[in-house]
């Protein structure tokens, strides 16, 4: 469990400092992926009384992964970040 988180925290390294730009969607998935796996309760609800259509798709994003475990969710993330930037190595 521990090298997994440790995958994840290099994975998050990398999707942080990239200089590569990604297709909205893809963004959003990084951001549900992200917030699924480090919230404490599991879910995160963005504030929603800015109107703010970019609110309302992150609500959609996180609403596409409320399902998965936060364990699931890191492994996702991982994926992620080997498909769209490079191999995660710890």
């Amino acid at each position: 469990m521990a090298q997994e988180n440790s995958k994840f925290l290099k994975a998050y390294e990398m999707a942080s400092s990239t200089n590569q730009q990604f297709p909205p969607d893809v963004l959003l998935h990084f951001y549900a992926l992200y917030k699924r796996a480090t919230e404490k309760n599991g879910f995160y609800i963005p504030p929603t009384n800015t109107g703010d259509l970019r609110s309302a798709f992150k609500i959609n994003a996180l609403v596409q992964v409320k399902d998965l475990s936060k364990t699931e969710a890191e492994k996702q993330y991982i994926d992620l970040v080997e498909t769209h930037i490079g191999k995660v190595t710890v």
